[in-house]
């Protein structure tokens, strides 16, 4: 997926040689501390970012994207931390900003909102969220609906990828088990999942492989299985190297 990604923000090195790979039907994580570049790469993953040298490489081969739409067409989707809802607008609304359909004859079209209600009430239902309404607007929901409908959003147009930035960073106890199911869906679906994260237990319980990141580097990669939360965090901290 990245292979020798290095980026700098004038003096600033954010990312130097950073090399990692996922795997499709996987979950993997990056942790790292505060500014160790996990955000950043995971940017230059999403289009928001070009490197400035390395490459970028999605089903083998090597892209450029030119922005994030560019990325969203080749089936990376992102659901960020702010999870960019818009809160005054229905659910349904949120689904297709961006992706509305239309209907007409030739130059005159309208939007198609009829269609658009009935397929986002299939994509929630797909997923099991616990939504009232597709009508509903956004304003009105939980913090565990909102997580939900953003990751509906990624997970409901064909996304070979869903990136996840801090997902149940703001939930409750209850909120966050809801949205580990729908992130451990997606990965029995076949998506490739790319969770960032902060809570070790969390990246213990869903992820398959672990990438440490410290200081814009990727230091260390770990198959979950073959490694436990106190050496993560030696990773991270330096106290274990590789």
């Amino acid at each position: 997926m990245a292979r020798g990604v290095t980026l700098s923000f004038g003096s600033v090195r954010a990312l130097r040689s950073v090399s990692l790979s996922l795997r499709a039907g996987e979950i993997t994580a990056i942790v790292g501390d505060n500014g160790a570049g996990k955000s950043t790469l995971v940017r230059c993953i999403a289009g928001v970012h070009t490197p400035d040298s390395g490459e970028i490489l999605f089903d083998g081969n090597a892209v450029n994207f030119s922005g994030p739409d560019h990325a969203r067409r080749a089936g990376i989707e992102t659901v960020h931390q702010n999870l960019a809802l818009v809160e005054d607008l229905q659910v349904w609304q949120n689904l297709f900003l961006n992706r509305e359909l239309t209907r007409g004859i030739g130059w005159i079209r309208f939007l198609d909102k009829r269609k658009m209600r009935a397929q986002a009430q299939e994509m929630v239902s797909t997923l099991a969220v616990n939504v009232p309404h597709v009508s509903s607007t956004v304003r009105r929901l939980s913090g565990g609906q909102r997580q939900a409908i953003a990751i509906c959003r990624a997970a409901g147009f064909s996304s070979k990828l869903v990136i996840m930035d801090e997902p149940t960073a703001a939930l409750g106890v209850q909120e966050t088990q809801k949205v580990e199911e729908l992130i451990r869906r997606l990965k029995d679906e076949g998506h490739a999942v790319l969770l960032i994260s902060h809570n070790f237990d969390q990246v213990m319980r869903l992820s398959d492989q672990v990438w440490v990141m410290r200081a814009g580097q990727c230091v260390a990669g770990r198959r979950s299985s073959d490694t436990d939360a106190q050496e993560i965090v030696g990773l991270i901290t330096g106290a274990i190297s590789e």
